[in-house]
């Protein structure tokens, strides 16, 4: 028998040192992530129930702003799989984002400890494991919890994300969106929830209604309900995320000394029990990074990648114009060099329109213990490419820290699916110490710059100032003028100069001004709209989420 003859056609040469001859199948796959230029390592290819570490699983640093998704049932390993990528691409100089809600990411900043299980893993999949920490920031929403406090004004915020935090329906919603409207367009900045409902209740008074009616399609009625909405959110401790200093979504973009990127951990086990506000806040900042950083095309490595854990809660009950606005925000956001992977359950968490655009994929195992869980199992495989293992099976029996694999190549094509056994973190798997976390916060450069609440005149101090001025104006016009002359006696005819009938039809042909065109008439207004030479007095350019551009 020839040498020739020896070698299945199934199997191919030895692979590197004295690993064994590949399957067909296997070198198929291989050759998929056979990528030229810098990738991140996730892991080795698992065929036909083994580890081949020899088949390494990667993603092309260029395909990060591709966006992705990693996806799995609870305890499959899908934070582990988060901290594993942020590592590499903060290694590799790129920022990352991410969001930590159940409170076990900060050890990102410190060395990883070695145990049995992690020299094991490493050993697996033939990774040089070394204890390593990397560059962080931590913030907190509003400064509930151990961060740098994160806030936005209502303005910036706008009233698509807000109606979602509010739970508004959709007529409201667009009523909501009126009243911004006509705030931006009378110069009455929303810093606050207090300004925003200092002008809802202006609207609604008695005073305010003519500046209702000429809003259009604004009902009395409606503006209520967001009062009273307004009321109860602020009652549920809401207020502190809303404000100033606000937050500069910039600060996500930086680079530590060394060069590596800095990965910015906005801490969350404060606020998990709010899931409708931390989740939409996730989107602002998205959206402020969108309508604020510049075209760069395709560039080497993304300038961020931010990750949505919980991605589902984006979602839920969200309103038509949220989810248009969002499938836009994602479809857009990669020519500005940022990436963003959304961490759920299933796939079916996250509509279609946004899925389609999400080119790399991180499937952790599913389980099929209910008609729902099995539904959903077969959902999840309609959604990769065509594939040589049987996808169901594979995917209910996948280990924790194994996933099925998809990216997009170098070259934007989808890779061969790759069942995967994932390399091991390494910085901590697990919390810092409180007492250490809060030192990194408060030694930070930014604490000074964010930590302190500012409260400056905004909606709420000058519809308040105007209100008390008119109360003023009018209880002068009630009193009679008796300017250089005694009060009359008993039995004495007032002067006819003096008679009251005279002086009030000489003042009818003059309406009073309503209390905003006081506000934005007054001299105090117009002042200020010049020395701070921004968009005050005039409309607010809004972007796709109705949030207010920046003004810097």
């Amino acid at each position: 028998m020839s040498d020739s003859e020896t070698v299945p056609p199934a199997t191919a040469p030895e692979a590197r040192g004295s690993a064994p001859a590949l399957p067909r199948e296997a070198l198929e796959i291989a050759s998929g992530y056979a990528f030229a230029g810098p990738a991140l390592d996730l892991g080795a290819l698992i065929w036909d129930g083994r580890c081949l570490p020899d088949v390494q699983i990667r993603i092309p640093l260029p395909m990060l702003n591709r966006h992705g998704l990693v996806a799995g049932a609870t305890g499959t390993g899908k934070t582990k799989t988060l901290q594993l990528i942020a590592e590499q691409l903060s290694a590799q100089g790129v920022p990352v984002f991410l969001a930590d809600i159940k409170g076990d990411l900060s050890g990102i900043s410190a060395p990883g400890a070695s145990n049995h299980r992690t020299r094991s893993r490493a050993a697996e999949v033939h990774q040089q494991w070394t204890p390593t920490g990397f560059p962080a920031e931590f913030y907190a929403l509003g400064g509930m919890g151990h961060g740098i406090p994160v806030r936005a004004t209502v303005t910036s915020f706008g009233p698509v994300l807000l109606s979602k935090v509010l739970q508004l329906n959709q007529t409201q919603e667009q009523s909501l969106g009126l009243i911004f409207h006509y705030a931006d367009t009378k110069g009455l900045e929303l810093i606050d929830l207090k300004d925003l409902r200092a002008v809802v209740a202006f609207l609604t008074s008695d005073e305010g209604r003519p500046e209702l009616k000429n809003i259009g399609g604004l009902s009395s009625a409606t503006a209520g309900v967001i009062l009273r909405s307004l009321t109860a959110f602020e009652a549920q401790g809401m207020a502190d995320f809303f404000g100033e200093p606000e937050f500069d979504t910039g600060e996500f973009l930086r680079t530590a000394p060394d060069g590596r990127g800095i990965v910015s951990v906005l801490e969350l086990p404060a606020v998990q029990d709010k899931p409708q506000l931390f989740s939409t806040f996730l989107m602002w900042l998205l959206a402020d990074l969108f309508h604020d950083l510049p075209e760069v095309g395709d560039v080497d490595k993304p300038k961020l990648v931010f990750f949505f854990d919980e991605a589902h809660l984006l979602f839920k009950d969200a309103s038509k114009a949220f989810l248009d606005s969002l499938t836009q925000t994602v479809r857009l956001i990669r020519s500005k060099g940022v990436g963003a992977f959304f961490v759920t359950q299933t796939p079916k968490d996250v509509p279609s329109d946004v899925l389609g655009q999400l080119g790399n994929r991180i499937q952790h195992a599913l389980r099929a213990f209910t008609p729902d869980d099995d539904k959903a199992l077969r959902a999840t495989v309609k959604t990769f490419p065509n594939s040589a293992y049987d996808l169901e099976e594979v995917l209910t029996g996948l280990g924790t820290g194994e996933a099925v694999v998809t990216v997009l190549s170098e070259k934007g094509a989808p890779t061969p699916v790759a069942a995967t056994r994932l390399r091991a973190p390494e910085s901590l798997m697990g919390p810092v110490d409180g007492d250490a976390l809060e030192r990194a916060v408060r030694a930070s450069p930014l604490h000074g710059r964010y930590a302190q609440a500012v409260d400056r005149e905004s909606a709420y101090e000058k519809l308040t100032a105007a209100q008390a001025e008119q109360a003023a104006r009018a209880e002068e016009a009630a009193t009679p003028e008796r300017k250089g002359g005694r009060a009359p006696r008993a039995g004495e005819r007032e002067p006819r100069a003096r008679e009251p009938e005279p002086r009030a039809r000489e003042r009818e042909p003059r309406e009073e001004p309503s209390v905003v065109e006081q506000v934005v008439g007054s001299g105090v207004f117009k002042s200020l709209a010049r020395s701070v030479g921004t968009q005050i007095g005039r409309e607010i350019t809004r972007s796709l989420f109705g949030t207010a551009r920046r003004r810097r």
